[in-house]
Parts: structure tokens; C-alpha cells; sequence
């Protein structure tokens, strides 16, 4: 496993290949004990994990073991405009209409000539922007099923994209 450090944004953990059969039986572990855990020290004390703390666990193990890149940060980190456009996958100009049509906070630094965007105010547009999305394909799906030209509801299309998903997931650990 290769980590490299700088700030705090900048935390990425790559899993290396050899690595890939150990965070397979952690997968596969963490998968079939969905309850809470306890870390155990090598002088036997154990101390358990709280279930928010678990949970991060479980999905840093899953993106790792499909070869995802993970990367640490504190909500309050504050991201220059470029990493802020990165993080959203846009163009830093774009970013910079968002900040200027105020759909997404920002602050100025001392000398006032740039801007800083904290971490959990781009998570948050990230997640608008995403509920807003499905929110649209499901408005689209049930109108094109009440015209007929759809042969599932909005419900029944997000169980099947689930269960797609799922299906992916698991031919991904075969």
C-alpha cells in the first residue's frame, strides 16, 4: 500500500496489487459482520469502534478492494478554487460562476484576491446537485410511463439500478 502526505486534502492511499488478497478477506469480513466491531491492541485491550467510524471503514475497504483511490480530509478544510473544481469534476470557471451566483459559500482570503471553499460546502452542493438529479429522472420516468413509453415506474427503476449495482459489486469480487 502506497501513501503519500501533504494536506490534509491530499491524503491518497493506493492499494498495490499484493495488497488486493488481504483487503478482499477484510471486504468479505467487515460484509458478513455488518454489526458494531472492537479494535483489539496487541496487548489484548480492545476498545469498540463506533458505528460511524465502522462504517467509513466498511466503504474505505470496499473502494479500495475495486481499486478506488481514497483520500482523508476534514469537513472544514478549506480548498482553493482549483481543488474545489476538481473535487466537483468542473472547470475552475464554472466554479467560480457558482461562487459568484452564490450557490455555494465562500470566503476570501486575507489580501482579499482569493477565494476558499470549505470541504462540507461543496460536499453539500455535490449532494443537492445529486438529489436534484434523481429527482429529475424519477419526474421523467414516471411521465414516460404514464405515456407509455416506459415499461417500469420511477420506484421500480431505482430497484432495478440498485439491484444492478449490487450485481456489479459482486461480479467485481469474483
Amino acid at each position: 500500500m502506497t501513501t503519500r502526505k501533504a494536506t490534509p486534502l491530499e491524503q491518497t492511499t493506493v492499494l498495490s496489487s499484493a495488497d488486493l488478497e488481504p483487503m478482499l478477506d477484510l471486504s468479505l469480513f467487515l460484509e458478513r459482520h455488518p454489526s458494531p466491531a472492537v479494535l483489539l491492541g496487541p496487548d489484548g485491550q480492545h476498545v469498540p469502534i463506533p458505528e460511524e467510524a465502522f462504517t467509513v471503514l466498511r466503504d474505505v475497504v470496499e473502494a479500495m478492494r475495486l481499486g478506488k483511490a481514497i483520500t482523508v480530509a476534514p469537513v472544514d478544510q478549506l480548498l482553493t478554487t482549483q481543488e474545489a473544481a476538481n473535487f466537483l469534476g468542473i472547470s475552475r470557471p464554472t466554479l467560480i460562476k457558482l461562487l459568484e451566483r452564490e450557490r455555494i459559500p465562500f470566503e476570501r482570503t486575507p489580501t482579499g484576491r482569493h477565494r476558499r471553499i470549505r470541504l462540507c460546502d461543496i460536499v453539500a452542493y455535490q449532494t443537492a446537485k445529486q438529489d436534484e438529479r434523481r429527482r429529475t429522472l424519477d419526474a421523467l420516468t414516471a411521465e414516460a410511463s404514464e405515456s407509455g413509453l416506459y415499461d417500469t415506474d420511477g420506484l421500480r427503476y431505482n430497484d432495478a439500478l440498485r439491484e444492478a449495482r449490487q450485481q456489479l459489486s459482486e461480479n467485481n469480487r469474483d
